[in-house]
């Protein structure tokens, strides 16, 4: 597939919904850089993407080392001068996550370092070569749990999956595009969360109904195109905040 200039960057894409991502958006003609916390695992997921004859790089970057991310960057910035498409992927669930009256603290602590805070060092740290991109664009993976109105309402099937540090996470995720959003509204970068789906990967231990393949989609659309900004997708439709 002939590369169509632009450079993505998908954090945690060794493996299930990233590396899926990674690998639609290579099939598009995107030159992938995989950002692994495990550089070994990162290699791995580049000789992956060979074989299917994919073109990509990998660059060792753990959300919770802010100096891996710095030196990502750099790295990114040397080799290609801009970043025209983030994909912040990357996130974790905590076994002694749970209901709120259960959950222990540092559980919920563990999960918003990686899941939000992580999330918005990696972005801070590309936004300077985002503004390098003609129309950079930024995609946040969030999840319908970490939708106020999904969550506070009886009638959805989310209703009972309360595990607060991760679904506080995920809200703190999606306050991140609707800020970020704003904040960048007249410059030519556009901020979405996606929700992919309940996917069949290690982090929903493999219950899901999607397969990674379908999961990424989703993210690879609007990663892709599309002219909207400081919203919310998932597979039915735009989810409410």
């Amino acid at each position: 597939m002939p590369n169509d200039g632009r450079i993505a960057l998908v954090t945690g894409a060794n493996k299930g919904i990233g590396l899926e991502i990674a690998r639609q958006l290579a099939q598009a003609g995107v030159h992938v850089v995989i950002g692994a916390r495990d550089g070994a695992r990162g290699r791995a997921a580049v000789g992956t993407l060979a074989s299917q004859g994919l073109t990509a790089q990998s660059v060792r970057i753990d959300l919770t080392d802010h100096a891996s991310i710095s030196a990502a960057a750099e790295t990114i910035g040397a080799e290609h001068g801009r970043l025209d498409i983030l994909v912040n992927n990357a996130g974790i669930v905590d076994p002694e996550d749970g209901p709120p009256s259960m959950a222990a603290p540092e559980a919920a602590r563990r999960i918003m370092e990686t899941n939000f805070v992580g999330t918005l060092a990696v972005t801070q740290a590309m936004l300077p070569l985002l503004r390098k991109a003609p129309a950079g664009r930024i995609i946040n993976l969030s999840s319908s749990l970490g939708s106020l109105t999904v969550m506070g309402d009886p009638a959805s099937p989310y209703y009972s999956a309360r595990l607060i540090g991760y679904n506080a996470s995920k809200a703190a995720v999606n306050m991140l595009t609707v800020q970020l959003a704003e904040e960048l509204r007249d410059t030519g970068i556009l901020v979405n969360s996606v929700s992919p789906g309940y996917v069949k990967t290690d982090l929903t231990g493999h219950t899901g109904f999607m397969t990674p393949e379908e999961g990424a989609r989703l993210p690879v659309r609007h990663a892709m195109s599309g002219d909207e900004t400081g919203r919310f997708f998932e597979p039915d439709g735009e989810t409410p905040w």
